[in-house]
């Protein structure tokens, strides 16, 4: 299994080189435009109280896992430090030995600001490399990691801003060459997170409610490349956005309903043109594939980032642009903060990728330091590789 997983990860790189050098590309599915990324990882929830909510955390109350999904909300944690770490076999249906895996700590600064690292490592286990021949090259570990830091700070009481920026190093095959001569080596980049945090007090049924709002863009960087400076991709730029309510059932028991809306900030893959034969006709000018309908997916990072709001084909195009939306919704239960029952749904349109998933998830508290949690994806799709997931994370906080 490990070497078909491989064997599809060189394939489509050997695809993407060859087509700089006029190799006959074929025809396109309709029915499945799915925008690709390098690095996705960067987006993989990678903690059990937020995956336990369907992956809804922008407008969540601030914990040591903030940094991944609203930075500007840190600065409102109520501990003084902490650390904490999560885990989370990754396909196990497919394999064994992959894994998610993220570190984080975090420090009060003063009473309006606040400071955390993070590191994040996925681990795609051990495979034996083959050429497209099928003939061996050894065995190799795959693996992405980015280390990242984060300020964020109170502007108000009520108003919070954070950045973060991580270095970003991925391995997907060590240093081989592919059948067209082109040397593959580690992608290196950096990214950028902007996250702004709202939250303010509403009376609801007679209680003093919890509010708040969010707002987060992630991974604002350069392209990455895995063998030259023609074949570049998009870092997975996100743009999260979301609203969470508090409501206080009594003086011990909460309920928190959370809402967040994500769309890549990545170009819209366009509509090639096609021959009688159903192929990809290339532009003999720019040796690259002949766009009928879009815009070009190759434009420079700010172009791509900011018209990806508005750049999928016509016919459809406004359509398209609303299927690119993925909606996560989440609710937690908790008592005095000591105990958690969550449960989410996640919904992605099935022309973009099509994952859908409810998730449940519960949480510990031991003696106002310690934290354990765990969360359960279930997908909607039978036999799915994501069916079964089991996240795992364990925080150690203290408080002045």
């Amino acid at each position: 299994m490990k070497q078909l997983f491989f064997f599809v990860i060189m394939s489509l790189w050997y695809t993407s080189t060859s087509a700089q050098n006029s190799v006959t590309l074929y025809g396109q599915d309709p029915n499945r435009r799915v925008i690709t990324t390098a690095v996705p990882f960067l987006n993989f929830a990678p903690d059990s109280r937020h995956s336990g909510m369907g992956d809804a955390g922008v407008a969540t109350s601030a914990d040591g896992n903030s940094a991944h999904w609203n930075a500007g909300k840190l600065a409102f944690i109520e501990e003084d430090m902490g650390v904490s770490f999560s885990y989370s076999p990754w396909l196990g249906r497919l394999v064994n030995d992959m894994s998610v895996n993220y570190l984080t700590g975090f420090k009060r600064i003063d009473n309006v600001s606040a400071f955390g690292i993070d590191l994040r490592y996925f681990d795609m286990g051990s495979i034996q490399l083959t050429d497209l021949s099928g003939n061996s090259l050894g065995d190799f570990n795959p693996r992405d990691i980015a280390i990242g830091g984060t300020y964020s700070r109170k502007l108000s009481d009520k108003l919070g801003l954070g950045i973060s920026a991580r270095f970003i190093h991925s391995n997907l095959s060590g240093n081989i060459s592919s059948a067209g001569g082109n040397e593959s080596r580690p992608g290196v980049s950096v990214g950028t997170d902007v996250g702004v945090y709202y939250k303010t007090d509403v009376l609801v049924s007679g209680k003093e409610a919890v509010w708040s709002w969010g707002a987060h863009i992630s991974n604002i960087g350069p392209k990455i490349t895995y063998n030259s400076a023609d074949d570049l991709d998009y870092l997975p730029t996100n743009f999260r956005f979301g609203t969470a309510l508090k409501l206080p059932m009594d003086n011990f028991n909460n309920i928190t309903f959370a809402l967040d809306i994500n769309k890549l900030m990545v170009p819209t893959p366009p509509i090639y043109e096609e021959n009688e034969n159903g192929q990809i006709i290339i532009d003999p000018t720019t040796n690259r594939p002949s766009i009928l309908s879009g815009a070009d997916p190759t434009r420079p990072l700010l172009s791509g980032m900011f018209g990806s709001f508005a750049d999928a084909p016509t016919p459809g195009r406004f359509r398209e642009e609303l299927d690119e939306l993925m909606i996560s919704f989440g609710v937690e239960y908790d008592y005095q903060s000591k105990f958690a029952v969550r449960a989410g749904y996640f919904y992605e349109n099935p022309r973009k990728g099509g994952r859908r998933f409810f998730t449940m998830g519960v949480g510990f508290k031991i003696q106002d330091r310690l934290g354990l949690d765990f969360s359960y994806l279930v997908p909607q799709v039978q036999n799915h590789p994501m069916g079964e997931t089991l996240r795992i994370s364990l925080a150690y906080n203290i408080t002045k």
